[in-house]
Parts: structure tokens; C-alpha cells; sequence
């Protein structure tokens, strides 16, 4: 083996060192795959305990309806008195059921429903949780079939109990807090060693609901319903809003929301806990009243011996975005909830600016200003004046070219149709002379259009919005209708609606209105009249996108344009066309170097016209 031979696999193998070195999993990714493969084992284990189970089962099982099973130590828990108990603070009512020790009633006491009725989250018939048991002899005990006694502790703690003799309990004990929506759950077990498997620890929990409608557009509502859940270590993720959807979590997960519009059924995993082995769907409601039936399938942390304590809690409560986000103070890293992100408010720029810019604004001036059409109006007046430089800047584009149109048209009588290229070419020369960007005008309305996007996203979901009236709109997160129908027209009832919303008929107007006067400063385009349809076109579209929003998106845009054709008259009256044009003579006299926008324009051009040339040629011949 010669010096080079040898050289060559000592760099091999250095590379291959070097790489297993930097490419090592860190502290933080080693714990997490260590934790997820514990679970999976976990999982096996518990997975096998309940096959055990399940073939160890009497015969007289399958016949429950008229034999009693026998459930060991449980068996007792299998009869009792049926009730309830109630825990209660100042912003919610909730009920607990003897029989299955669980949470069936939510009722928020400062909320009210679209049409004044009170806003239950749920009761008996639209939601039930379930845990399964093992017991130490292999037998499934399912929560849902024990009858728990209710012991009120305190005025904020309830514990459902079944006491099992010698000392034997088991209970879910509830706690409320005040001024909150948080309820906590632990699980209590005292000499349940002996009784419950130890092999598999973790309790399997089978969690429904039916989503209530609390607004007065089942069909706008429903676009914000459905289920969130957040991994421990990601982001909030959740299944698309739209019809029926199914997701099998490959991680642990935090928490996960059956949520609507406006209000949340969070279940969260306790403090150091996770849920795991996470299954959820959701699908459309098929009765009046409701939107979406929800359900989840997880495993709880849970260890019979009590070494830790297993917990949970419930967030009953609005999605309103600032108190979500102080749900999080003083929680650190992966401890950090995040529950604001249930707010949908778009995509990452949009969401940001929101987080930012919008929502601060917002929950300032609420601060000193009751109405929220006035807040929404003097917000809209903080955007403008934002962008105004845009805005200006947009304008001038326009108005240069706008003085320039005798020379343009000149210019097309030159230039056939037929000659488009060196129409074209002729135009940007023009253009470069006069020191005109033809993507002048563009670049800042593109730019603006975050902030606008932002608003769209952001003022449906304003939790703050919800029953504030103003002027004829009784709800400013709901249309604002002044004329409805019954009769089920076609193609009308289906793309437009059974009513009229006044505010975006007043934004459909406006927005024709500043489309005429837009038009009518720009240069003519012979060759493209159909543009012009088409920009009529959008304002009718709106028209009927927006029928059924939030009457405060509506507007917003309907005063948002009002502003910018307001601002447009300004800028008419302020800018002079005959000086404007002076200017731009002057400036075209003098030597001035090509954009690289106009030299790469141009050089895209040279190469084309070449092409054509030499397409002719190759014609001819």
C-alpha cells in the first residue's frame, strides 16, 4: 500500500469522524427521542395489558345487559345514585356527573349567545370524556360506568370519589380559581397499588363534543370551528376547517381545543405532562344548532402508585387574543402554552404584523374609547397615515404617467399594433427619458397589501368585537342585515345569501367609485380594453364574498376606501399636472443613467426582437 493509498483513508476516515461528530443529536433532541421511545414502550405495554384483559374476560361479560360483570374491586362502583354537583366561580357554572365522575356542563355567566340566550359550551348530551382502567387482574374498568360521590372540599374544589374499602380510593378531584377559566383535574389514588396494573402506565381517554353555535352565521362561524392541538416541542397545528378531516399525532402533544368562532373546550396536559398516542377528527354536524362533532383519543400520563400525581385541565373559556396570551406568563420554553395561536390571524407576515402593530393599537385605544366602530375608525386612520408615503408614492407613479399619455398615444399612432415590439420599446424609452418606473405605481400597493391582509384576517376573529353595536349593526363580528328573505332563490341564495348587508354594499360602492377614478388617471391601453371590465369586476365580487362577514371587516374596507379616494382628491389638488410635466422635461434634458430594471427590461427586449427576426428569416426561407 503506497503513501497516497494510505493518505486517501486516513482523510476518508477523518470526514467520517468530523461528520458523526457535527452531526451528533444535541442534549435537548437526545432527551426527546429517549422520552418518545419510552412512551412507545409504555404504549406496547399498556396495549398488551388490555389484550390480556380482554381475552381473560368472563363469558358473562359479553352479556352486561343482564348479568352484572365483574370488575374485582371496582365491582361495588358499578351501582350507585345518580346527580350531580356543581362548581361554580365568577365567570363559569360547571357540572359534574355522578356517573363517570366527569365534567358534563359548561356555562360562561358573562356571556350571552347571538340571539340573548345563555352560552352553555356544552352539557350532557354533546360532550362526555372517558378513561380506561386495567386493574392488576386484568379487567377493563371504563370510568363512564362507576357512580362517583360528590364531596365538595371547598368552594373551589369538588372531588368525585369511589371509595373500594381498605382503605382503598380513587377520584378526580376539580379545582376552579377565581376570575378564571382554568379548571384543574388530578387524579388521586390511595392504596390502589395492589389493585390497578402498574405495567403500562397511562390512562387511555376517549374525549367528544359536539360544537354549540353561538353566532348568528352557522355557515361563517363554522370557518373558524374545528380542533387545534400544539406538540410539546412545535407549533400549533390543526385539521382543516373545511367538511370532515382525521389526524394521527406522531408525537406528544400539549393540548388539544375543540374550538368555534369565538369560544374554546382546551383539554391541557398537566404541568411536565404530555398526552400522547394522539388521535383526532372532526366532522360537520348533522343537526340544527351545531357545528362540528369533535373527538380525541389519547393516553395521559398516569402511575396507580402515586409516585406523580396525574393532572390535566380545562380551558373554558373566549379566544380573546390578549387573554390567551397572559395565559403564558411566567412559563418558559416547552411549559409555554401558547394558546394564542388558536386566534387565526393568517399567514406568518400577516400574523405578525397583527401581533405587533394591529392587535397593540387595538387594545390601546380600547383602553380609552368604548365604541368599537370609533376604534376601528380611528385605527383605520393609523394605517392610512402609515402608509401614506406609499400611498403618495403610488400616486406620483400614476400622475407621471398620466402626463405623459399625449406622448404615449403619439407614440402608439407611430407604432402599428402589428409593431408591438417596437411599440414597446419606443414606450420604455419614454419612460427612462422621463424617469418614470412603470412598476412604480405597483410596488407600493404591493407592499400595503400585508396590512390590509392583516385587517381581513384580524377583525373577524376580534373576540372584542363580539355583540358591540354600531350605527344599524347590532354585532360587529356578524353581517348587518337590513333586509332578509325566507324564499330560497337559486344561484342568489347560494353565492350571495338570504340577506343584504349594508355595510358591504356601502364597500362594494366605494370601491367602484375609486376604480372609476383610478381608471381615469391611468394611461389608455388600446390593446388591453377588457382590463377595464375586469377591474369593475372586483368590486361586484367583494360584493358577494362579503355578504355573509364580520360587519367590522365590511367596515373597515367601506372607510378604508372612502379615506384613500378622499386622499386621492388631495393629491390631485395639490399636484400639478403642467408643473409635474415641466419637471419631468427638465429632468429628461439631462444625461441620466438607465435603472438596472430599465437595462434589464431592455436587454429582455433586444433578445426577443432578435428571436423574431431570426423567426422571420428561417420563415422566408
Amino acid at each position: 500500500m503506497d503513501k497516497n493509498t494510505l493518505i486517501g483513508f486516513a482523510l476518508i476516515l477523518a470526514i467520517l469522524v468530523g461528520y458523526s461528530y457535527f452531526s451528533r443529536p444535541s442534549a435537548e433532541e437526545t432527551a426527546r427521542m429517549q422520552a418518545y421511545q419510552d412512551s412507545v414502550a409504555l404504549d406496547a405495554a399498556r396495549r398488551q395489558a388490555v389484550a390480556e384483559a380482554e381475552l381473560q374476560m368472563p363469558e358473562s361479560a359479553a352479556a352486561a345487559d343482564t348479568v352484572r360483570p365483574d370488575l374485582g374491586a371496582f365491582t361495588p362502583a358499578l351501582s350507585g345514585s345518580t346527580g350531580t354537583a356543581v362548581l361554580e366561580n365568577d365567570e363559569m357554572e360547571l357540572t359534574f356527573s355522578a356517573q363517570g365522575g366527569s365534567l358534563v356542563s359548561a356555562r360562561l355567566k358573562q356571556f350571552t349567545t347571538f340571539d340573548k340566550q345563555p352560552l352553555v359550551l356544552f352539557d350532557e348530551a354533546d360532550a362526555s370524556i372517558n378513561f380506561t382502567l386495567v386493574t392488576s387482574d386484568n379487567r377493563i374498568v371504563s370510568t363512564r360506568d362507576l357512580f362517583f360521590e360528590p364531596v365538595q372540599r371547598n368552594d373551589s374544589t369538588l372531588e368525585m370519589r369511589i371509595e373500594l374499602g381498605e382503605g382503598r380510593r380513587f377520584a378526580f378531584v376539580y379545582q376552579v380559581h377565581p376570575a378564571s377559566f382554568m379548571v384543574d383535574c388530578t387524579v388521586e389514588c390511595e392504596g390502589m397499588g395492589d389493585v390497578l396494573s402498574s405495567r403500562g402506565y397511562g390512562l387511555d381517554a376517549v374525549w367528544k363534543q359536539r360544537i354549540r353555535q353561538q353566532e348568528r352565521s352557522n355557515k361563517f362561524e363554522g370557518r373558524y370551528s374545528g380542533v387545534y392541538y400544539k406538540y410539546t416541542s412545535d407549533d400549533v397545528e390543526h385539521l382543516k376547517e373545511d367538511g370532515s378531516d382525521s389526524e394521527k399525532l406522531s408525537g406528544r402533544v400539549t393540548w388539544i381545543d375543540f374550538k368555534d368562532q369565538f369560544f374554546s373546550t382546551a383539554l391541557i396536559a398537566g404541568q411536565g405532562k404530555d398526552l400522547t398516542n394522539c388521535e383526532v377528527k372532526h366532522e360537520n354536524a348533522n343537526r340544527i344548532g351545531y357545528l362540528k362533532d369533535c373527538e380525541a383519543r389519547f393516553v395521559l400520563d398516569f402511575d396507580p402508585t402515586q409516585r406523580e400525581a396525574a393532572s390535566f385541565s380545562y380551558y373554558l373559556g373566549p379566544n380573546k387574543y390578549k387573554y390567551l396570551k397572559s395565559l403564558d406568563e411566567g412559563r418558559e420554553g416547552d411549559e409555554r402554552l401558547t394558546l394564542d395561536r388558536i386566534v387565526p390571524l393568517g399567514w406568518t407576515l400577516f400574523a405578525w404584523i397583527s401581533r405587533y402593530f394591529v392587535i397593540p393599537v387595538f387594545n390601546f385605544l380600547e383602553k380609552y374609547i368604548s365604541n368599537y366602530g370609533i376604534i376601528i375608525l380611528i385605527l383605520t386612520i393609523i394605517v392610512k397615515l402609515v402608509i401614506l408615503p406609499l400611498t403618495y408614492k403610488s400616486y406620483m407613479s400614476t400622475a407621471k404617467m398620466r402626463v405623459l399619455r399625449p406622448q404615449i398615444d403619439e407614440i402608439n399612432k407611430r407604432f402599428p399594433p402589428e409593431k408591438a415590439m417596437e411599440r414597446q420599446q419606443a414606450t420604455m424609452a419614454l419612460y427612462n427619458k422621463a424617469g418614470v418606473n412603470p412598476m412604480g405605481g405597483c410596488l407600493p400597493m404591493l407592499l400595503q397589501m400585508p396590512v390590509l391582509m392583516a385587517m381581513f384576517f384580524f377583525l373577524p376573529t376580534a373576540f372584542e368585537l363580539r355583540g358591540q353595536s354600531f350605527l344599524w349593526a347590532p354585532d360587529l363580528s356578524s353581517y348587518d342585515s337590513i333586509f332578509s328573505w325566507d324564499a330560497q332563490i337559486p344561484l342568489i341564495s347560494r353565492f350571495y345569501g338570504n340577506h343584504v348587508s349594508l355595510f358591504c354594499l356601502l364597500m362594494a360602492v366605494t370601491n367602484i367609485v375609486y376604480t372609476k377614478l383610478n381608471m381615469a388617471s391611468q394611461p389608455s391601453n388600446d390593446q388591453m380594453p377588457g382590463m377595464k371590465w375586469m377591474m369593475y369586476m372586483m368590486p361586484v365580487m367583494f360584493l358577494f364574498f362579503f355578504n355573509e362577514y364580520a360587519s367590522g371587516l365590511s367596515y373597515y374596507y367601506f372607510i378604508s376606501s372612502l379615506f384613500t379616494i378622499v386622499q386621492t382628491y388631495i393629491f390631485r389638488w395639490c399636484v400639478d399636472d403642467e408643473k409635474l410635466l415641466a419637471r419631468i422635461n427638465s429632468k429628461a434634458a439631462k444625461p441620466r443613467k438607465k435603472s438596472s430594471f430599465m437595462q434589464r427590461l431592455e436587454e429582455a427586449q433586444r433578445k426577443q426582437m432578435a428571436m423574431q427576426r431570426e423567426a422571420q428569416k428561417n420563415a422566408r426561407k
